[in-house]
């Protein structure tokens, strides 16, 4: 129970940084779609980098990552 409740923290506290991150973009005069595409002001970046630190503690926490997958992935194109 103790996980759950992490994690539900972990996701109020995400929506939360979403919403000050959304108000943010808009308050400069960016499109909050197009945050991955353009170069952003350091208070924004660092608002995004949070974001996306959380979103990985999530992920993780309720057992998301496939980073076991990634390692044994089969032939690649050089190796052929």
């Amino acid at each position: 129970m103790l996980a759950m409740s992490s994690t539900n923290e972990l996701n109020l506290t995400l929506r939360e940084l979403d919403r000050e991150f959304e108000r943010e973009m808009r308050a400069r005069g960016f499109d909050p779609a197009q945050a991955e595409r353009v170069a952003l002001p350091s208070h924004l970046a660092r608002l995004y980098a949070e974001r996306e630190t959380l979103k990985a503690q999530i992920e993780e926490s309720e057992g998301k990552t496939d980073d076991r997958d990634r390692t044994n992935s089969g032939p690649t194109q050089a190796g052929l």
